[in-house]
Formats: C-alpha cells, sequence, structure tokens
C-alpha cells in the first residue's frame, strides 16, 4: 500500500515588496492584517530584491529538475526561526499557522499547509553559509539606515562629550573620521555533552568496534578479529558512574580504553588491508580519521601527563569543535566556536568566526580595515576592552589618528581617555540579548558550516529587530499624521456645514444661526 503524500503549500513567486499590500492579501473571516504588527514591518523593512539578488547570486539556481523555493521563502524562514528561537519543526508548524508569518513570506493568501518539509532547514544553511549571510546583513543595513532619520543613522553619532583632542588628532582627521565602534569576543557554545577523556575514549572505541563490523567479511577474512566490547564496556562504567573517582583511578580507567581502542584500529588496518580499495562510506571513513586523531592525542596527554593537546578533538560527532578559554566565573573553557563583533550605533557585524581560540588584540587592526572597507573612513572613536591595549595598537591607532577609549593595560597613563562605567554596555547587550534570547549560548547545528550559518543568521536576527524598532515609530508617527490629517478634514467638514446653515438662516429670518460645535462622525 502507497504512503499518502503530505500535502505542501505552493512555493510563491517572488514578487517585488512593492507589489504586495496588506489589503491584497486574503485572510480567512475577511480578517485585516494589523500594520503595526511586527512582522508586517518587518516585511516593508527588509529590500526583498536585493536580498533575493544576493541569495541567487551566492547561491545560484538551476534550471534544471524541480522547480526551486522562493529565495523569499528561504531566507524569510530562516529569519522566523531564529526571532522566536524555534526549532526546525517548530517554525514550519508556526509558519503554516500564523498569517502574519504567511504574509512576510511573501504569500498573497493564508494557506494551513505547510510552506516545505522541515529537514530542508538544512539545506538551507549549507546553501546561505556565513558569507553570504553577513553580505545580506551588510546590504540590508546600507540601504535602511540611509532612508532611516537621523535617529537610526549608523557610523554618525558623534560624542560632544569628548571634543578635546588628546590622543594626537588633528581637524583634518576629524573631519574624515566618523563614528565610535566598540570591539569585543565571545565564545559561541556547542551542544554537546561536557566532554571529559574517559567519555571520549568510550565513544571512540564504541565507533572502532562498528568499523569493524562493516568491514568484517567471513569470506574474505575468516575468523572476526576480536574486541573485548563487553569488557571494555565494564571498566568503563566502573569508573564513569562513580561520583567521586580519585586521579588514580581515572587514570587507570583512561589507560585502560586506550588500549581497548589500540587494538581495536589495528584490527581495522588489517581488516582494510584485504581490500584493493577502501570499501567505508564518506560518513564512516570521516569517523575513522577522527578516531585516529583522537588515540594519537589522548595518548600523548597520558603519556606526558597533561590535559593540553594542539587541536584538541572535544566531540567525535563534530570534531570541528574547539575548546575556548575565556575565564569566565561560570564557565573557564567553553566548547564551540569563537567570535568577533563591532558594535556601531546598535547594529551589530560579525568580524570573525573561527573554531580555534584567537587572540582578538593582535588582529584588532584587521577589524579597523573593515570599518573603513564598510563605510569608507575610518572611526573616530574605539571603545575596546583592555586587551587590545597592546603598544603596537595604541601606536598605529595613533598614527591613524583614531582616538582609543580604553581601560588600560598596565598603568593609568597608557591610555589618556578611559572607558566610563557603561560605555561597554552596547555591545555586552548584544552579547546576552543574542545568547538568552536568540540561542546563541547553545547552537544545535551539528556540522560546521551549518553552525556558522546559525551564528551568522543570529545577527541578521539582531540587527532587523533594531531596525524595526526603530521603523516603528516612524510607522506610529505616519499613522498618527493621517489620523490628525482625518480628524482635521472632518472639523473642516463640519465647519463649513455649519457655516452654510448660518448664511441660510440669517437670509430667511434675519436672525443669526446659533452654532452648535459638534463634529457628525
Amino acid at each position: 500500500m502507497n504512503k499518502a503524500r503530505k500535502k505542501r503549500a505552493p512555493s510563491p513567486v517572488y514578487v517585488s515588496p512593492n507589489q504586495l499590500s496588506l489589503d491584497c492579501f486574503k485572510t480567512p473571516f475577511e480578517q485585516q492584517l494589523k500594520k503595526d504588527n511586527r512582522w508586517v514591518v518587518l516585511a516593508h523593512l527588509i529590500p526583498w530584491d536585493e536580498v533575493c539578488n544576493l541569495y541567487m547570486k551566492h547561491v545560484g539556481i538551476s534550471n534544471t529538475g524541480r522547480p526551486p523555493l522562493s529565495p523569499r521563502v528561504v531566507i524569510g524562514s530562516i529569519i522566523i526561526k531564529h526571532i522566536c528561537n524555534l526549532d526546525d519543526r517548530e517554525t514550519v508548524e508556526q509558519i503554516s499557522e500564523n498569517m502574519y508569518m504567511q504574509y512576510f513570506l511573501g504569500y498573497s493568501a493564508f494557506t494551513p499547509e505547510a510552506p516545505f518539509d522541515a529537514s530542508l532547514f538544512v539545506e538551507f544553511r549549507k546553501r546561505l553559509g556565513v558569507d553570504s549571510l553577513n553580505a545580506i546583513n551588510e546590504r540590508i543595513v546600507a540601504l535602511k539606515t540611509k532612508m532611516e532619520s537621523s535617529k537610526a543613522t549608523s557610523v554618525t553619532n558623534t560624542d560632544t562629550d569628548r571634543d578635546e583632542n588628546s590622543n594626537g588628532t588633528t581637524d583634518e582627521n576629524i573631519t574624515t573620521h566618523k563614528g565610535r565602534v566598540i570591539f569585543d569576543a565571545t565564545a559561541c557554545p556547542q551542544d554537546i555533552a561536557y566532554p571529559t577523556d574517559l567519555d571520549l575514549l568510550s565513544t571512540a572505541r564504541e565507533k572502532s568496534e562498528q568499523l569493524i563490523d562493516k568491514l568484517y567479511d567471513p569470506v574474505l577474512h575468516g575468523k572476526k578479529p576480536r574486541s573485548y566490547r563487553l569488557i571494555a564496556r565494564k571498566r568503563y562504567l566502573k569508573t564513569a558512574q562513580k561520583r567521586n573517582k580519585s586521579r588514580i583511578e581515572a587514570r587507570k580507567a583512561v589507560g585502560s580504553q586506550l588500549r581497548f581502542l589500540s587494538r581495536n584500529l589495528n584490527s581495522v588496518n588489517r581488516l582494510l588491508d584485504s581490500y584493493s580499495a577502501i570499501p567505508l562510506k564518506p560518513k564512516d571513513y570521516k569517523y575513522l580519521l577522527v578516531i585516529q586523531t583522537v588515540y594519537q592525542q589522548q595518548k600523548k596527554m597520558y603519556d606526558s601527563q597533561v590535559h593540553t593537546v594542539e587541536d584538541r578533538i572535544v566531540s567525535i560527532h563534530q570534531p570541528h569543535v574547539r575548546p575556548i578559554v575565556r575565564g569566565k566565573a561560570q564557565a573557564k573553557v567553553e566548547f564551540g566556536s569563537k567570535i568577533h563583533v563591532s558594535v556601531i550605533d546598535g547594529i551589530s557585524f560579525l568580524d570573525e568566526l573561527s573554531w580555534d581560540a584567537f587572540h582578538e588584540g593582535n588582529h584588532m587592526m584587521g577589524y579597523v580595515e573593515k570599518y573603513k572597507q564598510r563605510f569608507g573612513f575610518y572611526p573616530r572613536e574605539l571603545l575596546a576592552d583592555k586587551i587590545y591595549c597592546t603598544r603596537e595598537n595604541r601606536a598605529k591607532l595613533k598614527g591613524l589618528g583614531i582616538r582609543l577609549i580604553a581601560k588600560p593595560l598596565g598603568r593609568p597613563s597608557a591610555v589618556q581617555i578611559h572607558v566610563r562605567p557603561g560605555e561597554r554596555n552596547p555591545i555586552e547587550g548584544k552579547f546576552g540579548q543574542a545568547k538568552t534570547g536568540y540561542g546563541l549560548n547553545r547552537i544545535k547545528a551539528r556540522l560546521k558550516g551549518t553552525s556558522e550559518s546559525w551564528i551568522a543568521s543570529i545577527f541578521l536576527v539582531l540587527n532587523l529587530v533594531k531596525l524595526a524598532g526603530a521603523a516603528l515609530p516612524c510607522l506610529l508617527i505616519r499613522m498618527a499624521e493621517s489620523f490628525s490629517a482625518s480628524i482635521r478634514k472632518i472639523f473642516l467638514i463640519g465647519f463649513a456645514l455649519n457655516a452654510e446653515s448660518y448664511c441660510s438662516s440669517y437670509a430667511q429670518t434675519g436672525k443669526p444661526y446659533r452654532v452648535k460645535y459638534k463634529i457628525a462622525a
């Protein structure tokens, strides 16, 4: 019996937002959409023509095969997912139930059918990538900041409290340097179990046992190699299930798992030698390479009795994840990626994303040059943490005519302009908003590329929420102006009617008509 296929909502053909209106959107029960709804505001805020062109430029659209989804549906679904902090399945369910979300995606009428299968989110993140999302982010900010009012303009924030020229700047530099930029870095933890050496070796051993099962051929190899999996499992649980285990017990258990894993890897190599070509699938072969690397790293740390190694793998399933030492009170070591962010007048830009820990102070001048590439000029002021305040960086910034506002790394006289209490709150608030509100503290994507797209999407959403918050007051002002214009129109009509009655009464009776100041609805 054939399985019934799920009905999907037809993908709308992309049209310009100028062709979409609230009146033309068909809703159930003839309900009118509200103009001040967040999805309606965002739908008119995003330059969909530019965004869709960038998507098609970076991704490419094939003329063969199944017709692709609309770029607006793809990008809009990712925005909805991160604004509401939903998983992939729940995002599809919310879109199929919410007419405002469907209007945001470009649909002309409400439909209760799902727009696509939730598994396609993985393909969306693979296609977009961090470069495409950053390009879309900067394009949206560049287009919208030009059309916003003075309160929403970027990189023109002039701080009148610091007009003194204390860093060797000249009048010429001040006219060519605009804006204030705030630098900082943070870690983006992955959604993985807390790694320990014993758990990591046990997982690697179990994967090696699975590889032996896949490679073994009774006709080709005869007797199957022994793996002692039951004994290895018991020895692992004997130590892992203890709440308070000593260092000697933990080291003994690690050494035992290393010996079992070494035996299994030797068996895998002997089985592979019997084949003319590698019979493993690419995924299994990748697991084999990861397991061999884990064994080498753990063996090196075990022999030298240390707990650090270069490019340390902390997850078998996500080998790209690295430990990031941040020195925070809650978590001194976080496992994920490290990013560097620039905040300019409330707008966030993702400057760098790396899976290896890096010293942001050594890369500061590169971030300054990225600022110039975006806006065409250097910042007037740079607000940073003390890790950026090296002698080399201070000398280069002074030569470029950029004021450094920071907490000094050494003596208080090292930096002439010190950071005031609360001046770094904008970037710290952005990190807090991204981690608590949009899931930056728990990246649930499993692949390296999809994780990077996940992070870039969050910063795109941060800027959209910021721009929508700036556009909403303007929208309300326009609505109030139109309302007041309607009131004035009604008043003038009522005044004209009363004046006409006054004239007619005076002409008939010779007595003035007593005007009643009432405005009819």
